[in-house]
């Protein structure tokens, strides 16, 4: 006797998840391929089109150079994106070394590393990246190592539990009791399951590295003019002052679009 099969009912991606990941595209084109994007350029100045306000000929309007904020916002996207990319890749690296090494040699190490981390935790992470702009001058790969190093201690003290939780799971264990090596257990067993629940850190860390990078620039110690990482975008609508009736617009900025009385 046969039996009717129900087809499974399609799940629609809910409307917040699709725009989600038509901004993840955007950011990522714009990225790899700005002039698919934009015709201009980013630094090309209109003294007579300053502080204009939002219009189709300039989607994000211009800045007090006359500069299209937009093609701005998308050529800065590749340097922003890399400094995010880059100090979370670097926070992880050192955290991984300075997380694993605590967790499994344990005793003295474990006790010296995770004080040397609860000391650098103690610092803003801000604070520590001002430190490594002092000795090396800014630069964009002086602001990756030091959003990288700043953030390290926090992705550290997270990877030594998972560790340290994961050390102690059944599946350890029996893979030891059969003879397998200490090196293969660690690389095919213990590594992926300690990492695996860090992929979503990891994704926030990229967003959180361009916002610091973007308050060093509005520091003055980021990437420096007339680059268009959006650092130095949101420094100069922060601190330009549009004429009466002018407008201070960037996207990026806490201070996107307001027209002054």
């Amino acid at each position: 006797m046969s039996t009717l099969t129900v087809p499974r009912a399609v799940r629609l991606p809910k409307v917040g998840t699709v725009l989600s990941l038509l901004v993840v595209v955007f950011v990522v084109a714009a990225a790899l391929v700005p002039g698919l994007l934009v015709d201009g350029s980013p630094t090309a100045i209109d003294l007579k089109s300053t502080l204009e306000a939002p219009s189709w000929a300039h989607p994000f309007g211009t800045d007090d150079a006359g500069r299209d904020l937009f093609t701005r916002v998308v050529y800065g996207a590749r340097q922003s994106l890399g400094i995010g990319l880059g100090a979370t890749a670097l926070a992880f690296v050192i955290a991984i070394g300075l997380g694993f090494t605590a967790a499994l040699a344990g005793g003295v190490v474990d006790a010296a590393i995770t004080r040397v981390l609860e000391v650098a935790f103690a610092f803003p992470a801000l604070l520590l990246a001002l430190l490594v702009i002092a000795v090396r001058g800014p630069s964009l790969a002086t602001s990756i190592a030091a959003v990288g190093i700043g953030s390290a201690p926090g992705y550290a003290r997270m990877i030594r539990g998972q560790v340290l939780a994961v050390r102690q799971a059944g599946f350890i264990e029996a893979a030891a009791a059969l003879g397998h090596r200490r090196f293969t257990v660690i690389r095919r067993h213990l590594f992926p399951n300690a990492m695996r629940p860090l992929v979503a850190v990891a994704t926030l860390g990229v967003g959180q590295s361009i916002v610091w990078a973007s308050a060093l620039s509005f520091l003055g110690l980021g990437v420096a003019p007339p680059s268009s990482e959006w650092g130095p975008c949101s420094t100069r609508a922060a601190c330009t002052s549009p004429p009466p009736g002018g407008w201070r617009s960037c996207p990026v900025s806490s201070s996107s679009w307001w027209r002054s009385p």
